[in-house]
């Protein structure tokens, strides 16, 4: 099971007014702790004002740079990007758990394949991150990037995108679409959503030329770039997507307590949980804490960070009965039809549970 380790930041440089990028000094004997794979995220814990805060951001470097960087967009009442944003200094340590996620397909140099890349503001960090790997990996694949913003000033990553682009000048096209800008066309210009990407795939890509598709960006723009290319045609299985959120529009907690029946008796579970190779058994009611936070609360050191269901840190598995999530942002088709679940938004729904976070 994953656990925190304590880097010191050896680099920090300014993206836009609202962003910066932290580099990580990892030291040689975690090198293999800490081994990535393109589009993957770290979880950060930090101790403010009495108050432990915990959140995740993607890695935006290629695995092939051997440097461990992070991209931090301060955003409306964040409290962590905040404090990354505007009091961090070179030296100063983080706890930080090794990289985890699924956002990524496997890369091959003999490959030949058409990537499509959608991203809205720091929904480009892990894209950047797959994208240039992607780029130096596979020599004859191409890549098509279309990044949104509010306008110019807010582009993070500009000029490393210009750099990439001018590297790989035949195999990288990039558009940027800005909402409070006016650019040369009416098509590089509003938000990225349903109407916008079917333009994209009506005027430069035919969906019979995508063959995996990437999307990382908030929950609205991911819904309707996904319903523009499954309408196309698109196969759902190469369309991969990432959300995100922040403390302005969606609060970094637990749900509610499910409804409890009018005129029904409360339902008990007896709820066993596997972690680190331990077993600790919990007296659940259906419609009370969710396992993680039933867990928690016997003082288990359980993964989690976002406690939304976008993360995926507080991922395990139900071997034995059954559950129910609250939401799911982040776990695929295939991972819940094998029984995986996000702790952070499960309840017991039969007597008998058993759960492997070590699965």
């Amino acid at each position: 099971m994953s656990r925190f380790h304590t880097l010191k930041i050896k680099r920090i440089q300014r993206e836009t007014p609202d962003c910066v990028t932290l580099v990580l000094d990892v030291p040689a004997e975690l090198t293999d702790t800490f081994r990535f794979t393109q589009g993957q995220y770290l979880t950060f814990r930090r101790e403010h004002n009495g108050e432990e805060l915990r959140r995740s951001y993607s890695i935006c470097s290629s695995p092939l740079d051997g440097e461990w960087q992070v991209a931090i967009k301060k955003v409306p009442e964040g409290r962590f990007s905040s404090l990354a944003v505007e009091n961090l200094r070179v030296g100063d340590e983080l706890e930080v758990m090794p990289p985890a996620g699924r956002f990524y397909t496997e890369l091959h140099p003999t490959n030949a394949k058409h990537y499509v890349a959608f991203a809205a503001g720091s929904g480009i960090t892990p894209v950047f991150s797959i994208v240039k790997t992607i780029l130096l990996t596979e020599p004859h694949s191409q890549v098509t990037l279309i990044y949104g913003n509010r306008g110019r000033n807010s582009i993070i990553f500009k000029e490393a995108i210009e750099a990439l682009k001018n590297k790989f000048l035949r195999r990288l096209s990039v558009y940027h679409i800005l909402s409070r800008e006016q650019n040369d066309t009416d098509l590089l210009f509003g938000r990225i959503d349903e109407v916008k990407t079917r333009q994209f795939l009506d005027k430069l890509l035919p969906a019979s030329q995508i063959d995996e598709c990437f999307i990382c960006g908030p929950e609205e723009m991911i819904q309707g770039v996904r319903a523009a290319l499954t309408a196309a045609g698109v196969p759902a299985d190469r369309i991969h997507f990432e959300m995100f959120t922040s403390a302005g529009s969606r609060q970094a907690q637990t749900g509610p307590a499910k409804p409890h029946p009018s005129g029904t008796d409360d339902k008990h579970s007896q709820v066993t949980v596997q972690l680190d190779g331990s077993t600790r058994v919990l007296e659940m009611s259906y419609y009370g804490d969710t396992v993680l936070d039933a867990l928690l609360e016997t003082g288990a050191d359980a993964p989690y960070s976002c406690k939304n269901g976008m993360c995926s840190t507080c991922r395990a598995r139900v071997t034995h009965g059954t559950t129910e999530m609250d939401v799911n942002y982040s776990l695929s088709e295939t991972e819940v039809a094998k029984g995986y679940i996000l702790t952070c938004q499960a309840r017991p729904t039969s007597e008998q549970v058993t759960v492997d976070f070590d699965q």
